[in-house]
């Protein structure tokens, strides 16, 4: 097995839950694990999908079948299934549990292209970043205040 690819043992708990392989196109279909290995793969590594390594199949392949599984709700219905076996074990901690999908994107100017700033452009206000204490809570619960400098305004 490599790196970022399922287990048998993994394999077990997830091969049930995928669709049927119905090809009517005369060509063989893809072997489901080599192609949900490939989803992994991209998933976890961030990389595109035309830079997908060859044992996967051609990216467009995995591609479609990432598709058209998110599409039916596939990744859904494994997760729902982990998560009802991982309860049943008490392997799930409820108040601590949660997945984060969260992409952060770059601006243009971080991979390089020219910032487009003129002397004209409003700068912002220059802020301080204040940590307090919540009332009512732990030690070392914090609550974050910006506050901004702004000139007095004579009369």
């Amino acid at each position: 097995m490599k790196r970022h690819e399922l287990t048998d043992e993994q394999w077990e708990l997830i091969e049930p839950i995928l669709p049927k392989r119905t090809a009517t196109t005369g060509r063989k279909p893809r072997d489901p694990r080599q192609m949900l290995n490939g989803i992994l793969w991209i998933l976890r590594t961030g990389a595109p999908w035309r830079d997908l390594p060859e044992r996967f199949g051609p990216w467009q392949s995995v591609y479609d079948y990432y598709r058209n599984w998110r599409n039916y709700g596939i990744f859904d219905r494994i997760l729902r299934v982990l998560q009802i076996r991982l309860d049943r074990e008490g392997k799930i901690d409820w108040d601590l549990w949660c997945i984060d999908g969260s992409s952060v994107r770059a601006s243009r100017a971080a991979a390089g292209a020219l910032k487009k700033v003129s002397i004209n452009t409003p700068k912002s206000p220059k802020t301080t970043l204040w940590g307090v204490q919540e009332v009512d809570s732990a030690a070392n619960s914090t609550l974050l205040l910006t506050v901004e400098a702004y000139p007095l305004q004579s009369k």
